[in-house]
């Protein structure tokens, strides 16, 4: 097998993350090569249909990215050059500058795997090399296949499901729908505006939703018409994912009286009380996740996310602005008791959790277990690592976790969770820290030397779980 030497300018090099023989084989053989199934981002399906082309790197790389934005805001970059009017280039330069003080977060490693894969740029970025890279990006986004479709085709992407609120009109997923683009773009339904009601904006949202479902929403029955109606819209539109993110699962006791009663007070414009909201926000959820099953739907929930923390910040840029971080919600109970409610109904479907504090992987690990009733191969999944997680130590703790306190065999892996579209080497990423892991355990002898079995359970994690789980 051809390994190339690691010098300082082939940082990223064939075996990178990979520490020894048995690794680098279940990477390369089993790993590697499979098809990208990116089953929740947040790409813009506008740019997909039109075949965006990028003028420059910072447009396609840099704009939009939290995670950078964060990076530079701490080492001390004035705002002006993360969201403010400098010049693109001006921002790449900022950038530049910036990654050298990354080191030993995951944002050196994605850096590095993204200008090498999309660009095949071996050198590291810093302010030296930043002219040079700048003009050698700014060369390849004008040249045929660094489109949006162009990129997606770099990395093998076979399925790319974006994230719409139940109000869009999925004008772009219609019209891709009948073109061969050599990869499939679905959608996810994310119905968190219908839910939260203590959100601001909560009533002009249920007067849009009503203007679309063309009849008044005016309490709680016909809340359920409409989101029903939307949903039933987005699956003849070939969705088959919902997404929620929320800090916790709700679930408390109801009754519909009650939650109309709650509608009509928030209508009316009179303040609703917290327990009212969990009240109204338990019904909503309910509703929707059996009629998920109903319609043979994979639902997914991302918890324990404390957004928009600094007020003013929020006021300038609004949200998913860099000023997110992690909650520490309590989730066991009553997720349990979500999860029963729908399972003594059998109305459980196929369901994905994530969590964003590390100090619940166990409850995760350990809850996907209880509703996992032999129907369907790892009906309840425990998602990888999210957002703060989602890097090598976050990883390794997951699948060390699952494995542990469940089947690593039947996890159906990786996804981006992203705005950018150069994030896609994060599945490489990922499928490299899994084969090392293994790899290391061969090594040990704390696994079996039997490639083929083992590789399969790479094949299964990288790819093939996912096809089977999903059905697109």
């Amino acid at each position: 097998m051809k390994t190339l030497i690691n010098t300082p300018k082939s940082f990223i090099h064939d075996n990178f993350l990979l520490e020894n023989k048995y690794a680098e084989e279940l990477y390369h053989n089993y790993s590697k090569n499979q098809p990208i199934i990116d089953y929740h981002n947040h790409l813009p399906p506008q740019q997909i249909a039109e075949d965006k082309t990028f003028k420059n790197i910072t447009e396609v790389w840099i704009n939009g990215d939290h995670y950078k934005w964060r990076a530079m805001r701490t080492l001390g970059v004035n705002e002006k050059f993360i969201t403010g009017d400098a010049s693109d280039k001006d921002k790449f330069m900022q950038w530049a500058k910036t990654v050298p003080y990354t080191m030993r977060n995951p944002l050196y490693h994605w850096t590095h795997l993204e200008l090498s894969r999309y660009f095949g740029i071996s050198d590291l970025l810093n302010g030296k090399s930043a002219e040079k890279i700048w003009e050698e990006t700014q060369i390849k986004l004008n040249t045929e296949g660094y489109t949006c479709r162009g990129l997606l085709k770099k990395v093998n992407a076979e399925l790319v499901c974006t994230t719409e609120d139940p109000l869009d009109n999925l004008h772009y997923h219609k019209e891709m729908a009948s073109e061969d683009l050599g990869f499939k773009v679905s959608t996810a339904f994310r119905p968190d505006k219908a839910i939260l009601i203590s959100a601001v904006g909560y009533t002009t949202y249920l007067n849009e939703l009503g203007e679309k479902v063309a009849f008044e929403i005016n309490s709680f029955s016909s809340l359920c018409h409409a989101l029903r109606n939307r949903i039933q819209f987005f699956h003849d539109n070939g969705c088959r994912l919902c997404d929620h993110g929320l800090d916790q699962i709700y679930f408390e006791n109801y009754t519909e009286n009650e939650v109309n009663t709650i509608l009509q007070k928030k209508i009316s414009g009179k303040e609703i009380s917290n327990e009212e909201a969990l009240k109204f926000q338990s019904a909503v959820l309910v509703y929707l996740c059996e009629t998920y099953h109903e319609f043979g739907w994979v639902q997914q929930f991302h918890l324990g996310a404390l957004r928009n923390n600094n007020a003013r910040m929020h006021r300038i840029l609004g949200p998913d602005t860099g000023w997110d971080s992690i909650g520490d919600y309590p989730q066991a109970q009553k997720l349990s008791a979500f999860l029963n409610a729908l399972d003594s109904k059998d109305k459980l479907t196929k369901t994905i959790i994530y969590n964003l504090n590390p100090a619940d992987n166990e409850v995760m690990a350990t809850m996907i277990g209880n509703f996992n009733d032999g129907s369907v191969k790892g009906k309840v999944q425990w998602g990888s690592g999210w957002w703060f997680l989602d890097q090598k130590d976050g990883m390794i703790k997951q699948l060390n976790a699952l494995s542990n306190m469940g089947l690593i065999s039947c996890f159906v892996g990786m996804l981006t969770d992203s705005r950018s579209f150069l994030s896609f080497p994060r599945h490489e990423y990922f499928r490299r820290i899994l084969c090392n892991l293994l790899g290391d355990e061969i090594k040990k002898g704390e696994l079996p030397n039997d490639m083929e079995w083992i590789g399969k359970i790479v094949s299964d994690i990288s790819y093939l779980n996912a096809k089977e789980y999903f059905k697109f």
